[in-house]
This record gives C-alpha cells, sequence and structure tokens, in this order.
C-alpha cells in the first residue's frame, strides 16, 4: 500500500465545493489583491489566535521580513535564530541587513531554549526568533523573561505551528512581540500557493506592517517608509477562510494519528517518537521520529522503497550551510542540532491518514527497525 507523505487531494475532497464557491465570489467582485475579503480572514485569524490585530503577506518568509523590519532590526543587529529551523528563519535576518546568530536546541522539543539565548546574548541582540518546530511551542515562559529582561524583542516563527497552544493559549498570544504564519501548501492551514500572516495586540506594529507591505505607501504614493510588496492575494485569502473552519477537526485527526503512531511504535527500541512537553498541545505539523542506531538512511531508503512517503527536516542545521560560512561556524559548535541532523526522520501524519495506512507505516519501520 503507497502511503504519501502528504495527501492535499484527500483534504480537497472535503472542502473543494466550498473553496470554489468563494473564489466565485471573488471573481465577482474583480478584488484580487487585498480587499473586504482578506479584511475578513485577517480578522477571523486575529479571533482565532486571540490577538488584537493579523496582517497578511505574500508568504511566511515575508512575514518574518515584515515582523523585523516593524521592530526596526537592520544593519550592526543580532538576530539569535536556532539552527534547526527551515532556511526562511535565519533569511529574513540577513535580508533585513542584520546578522543571524545560530543557537542549539533541546534535545527533546529541537526547540530554542532561554539557556541558549543567555549563553549567545551581547548588547548587539536586537531580537530573538523562537521557531516552534513540527507544531509544538518553545518554552515561551522562560524565554520571554530572559528577552524582557534584556530588552530583546521576540519574533515567534510560528510556520508550523498555528493553532498550537502554551498553557491553553494558542500561539499569537504566548508572549512574543509579533508572531508570524506560512500557509504554504503543506502546512496544516494552507492556501493553493504562497501566504503568510503576522499577529500580534500591538496596534503600533500592526500599522507598521500595513504600510511596509504595501511598499511603504500611507496614503497611497505618499511613502512613509521604504517597504515591499507582499500583500495576501484575495483567492488565497478566500480559500484560507474556507479551511480555517475546518482546523480544529484537522488538528484534531493529526493529534489521534500520532497517538496511534506513539502507542505502536513504543517497542520499537531503534526509534524514539515525539515527547511533547507538558504545557505544550501539539498540532503535528510533522511526526517526528528519531534513527537511535545510526542507521537513519537507511531507513528513509526502505521507506521510500515501500513507497511510503518520508522527509529529512532538517539534514543540514543553517550554521554549516554553504551561504554561512562567512559567520564562522564550525561542525561541532552546535552539538544538539548536528545530532538531530542525523537522526530525524518525519512520516505521514496528516489528518485524512487511515488506520491501514498507519499500520502500513508502522509494520515497515518495525521490520527495517529491527
Amino acid at each position: 500500500m503507497a502511503v504519501p507523505l502528504l495527501d492535499l487531494k484527500a483534504q480537497w475532497a472535503q472542502v473543494g465545493n466550498e473553496i470554489a464557491a468563494a473564489f466565485e465570489d471573488v471573481y465577482a467582485t474583480q478584488r484580487f489583491i487585498m480587499g473586504p475579503v482578506v479584511d475578513q480572514f485577517e480578522n477571523e485569524i486575529a479571533t482565532y489566535c486571540g490577538t488584537n490585530h493579523a496582517v497578511g503577506c505574500a508568504s511566511g518568509s515575508d512575514a518574518l521580513v515584515l515582523a523585523l523590519l516593524a521592530l526596526g532590526i537592520g544593519t550592526g543587529d543580532e538576530v539569535i535564530v536556532p539552527t534547526f529551523t527551515f532556511f526562511a528563519s535565519a533569511g529574513a535576518v540577513v535580508r533585513v541587513g542584520a546578522t543571524p546568530v545560530f543557537a542549539d536546541i533541546d534535545p527533546v522539543s529541537y526547540n530554542l531554549t532561554a539557556a541558549e539565548i543567555e549563553r549567545l546574548a551581547t548588547a548587539s541582540t536586537k531580537a530573538v526568533m523562537p521557531v516552534h518546530l513540527f507544531g509544538q511551542v518553545a518554552e515561551m515562559d522562560s524565554i520571554t523573561a530572559v528577552c524582557r529582561a534584556r530588552g530583546i524583542k521576540i519574533i515567534e516563527d510560528a510556520a508550523q505551528s498555528i493553532g498550537a497552544k502554551y498553557k491553553g493559549e494558542r500561539v499569537g498570544h504566548t508572549g512574543g512581540d509579533i508572531a508570524t504564519f506560512s500557509f504554504f501548501p503543506s502546512k496544516n492551514l494552507g492556501c493553493m500557493g504562497d501566504g503568510g500572516m503576522c499577529v500580534t495586540q500591538d496596534g503600533e506594529l500592526a500599522e507598521r506592517m500595513r504600510i511596509l507591505r504595501n511598499h511603504g505607501a500611507q496614503p497611497k504614493y505618499f511613502h512613509k517608509l521604504i517597504g515591499v510588496n507582499s500583500r495576501l492575494d484575495a483567492m488565497q485569502a478566500a480559500a484560507l477562510s474556507v479551511k480555517l473552519k475546518y482546523l480544529e477537526e484537522w488538528h484534531a485527526g493529526r493529534r489521534i494519528n500520532a497517538a496511534d503512531y506513539d502507542a505502536k511504535l513504543a517497542g520499537c527500541a531503534a526509534l524514539s517518537t515525539p515527547r511533547i512537553q507538558p504545557d505544550c498541545w501539539s498540532i503535528y505539523n510533522q511526526y517526528t521520529i528519531r534513527e537511535m542506531r545510526g542507521r537513519r538512511d537507511a531507513l528513509v531508503a526502505g521507506l521510500q522503497a515501500r513507497n511510503i512517503g518520508c522527509e529529512i527536516y532538517y539534514p543540514v542545521p543553517l550554521h554549516l550551510q554553504e551561504c554561512f560560512t562567512y559567520l564562522g561556524c564550525q561542525l561541532g559548535d552546535l552539538p544538539v542540532a548536528e545530532a538531530a541532523a542525523r537522526e530525524v526522520l518525519s512520516i505521514p501524519v496528516y489528518p485524512e491518514l487511515t488506520e491501514a495506512q498507519r499500520d502500513e507505516v508502522v509494520a515497515a519501520l518495525t521490520e527495517l527497525s529491527a
């Protein structure tokens, strides 16, 4: 039985007719850039996250850039970023002229820790970027305490974690100055291309991001700032507004699948399943296991031979990427992340996954890890 890593066709079967109808409504208005559909979706996201403001943009990567620009981060500033994350986290820092300072991760949650922030912070540190990886929120109380004591801003990179909770609060209401989301199609809430969002409790920051996303113009043709062109299309907002109604149902499906994997893989000594911290409620954007005997790549090959989808998030930590050699990092500098990069593997966990498909994945993992 073939089991894809993600099956968006199954999701489309549930919501496709509603999205098609929403598209027809946008066609009727002929308002494709910003407009009332985007305004509505921004309000829905703000309500969902428990924030005062939500600002749509063209991608999750751009959301990070807008957040950095709104906070005044630029040349000469340092931003602490976990090395074990998608490239956009650090790429956004460089795009605004600042310097990423790579941090190691917690070995259990794979997230940034307050201890690393204390170790790395300097007088030039203007922001930190905790990445809520794989759908689990970082330890925000301790991170917030360290940052507030030092006057450091917090941008929560929640590209993989919309709807995830920390101490009962959804991301965006978890202590950061700004939280950012990606609506890339593979995310729990994914659009029909690229899209992103920034949420904040601060009205001044929100207004600044609204201006920055539209070339810095306020009003039209009068430029207060040097901004960017990064606006959420109405078609994407229409699709996302439909999907948002189903998001909690889809989170629940992923959590059921994760619990099933937890139980059925418990006896597999070669594999370590995800561990969710007591204060966290994960949305399982990924179900990431670790191969503990140094045979991860052979395991990947075996799964692929059985037509079982899998992916390595992430095979090379950012501090070892060729484009960042100018920062002078070396192999061995951040050992926890480097070990994770050698051992992690993500398997299918999307909500439409059937019990038979899960059993197929479990049987393959058990056999290949024996």
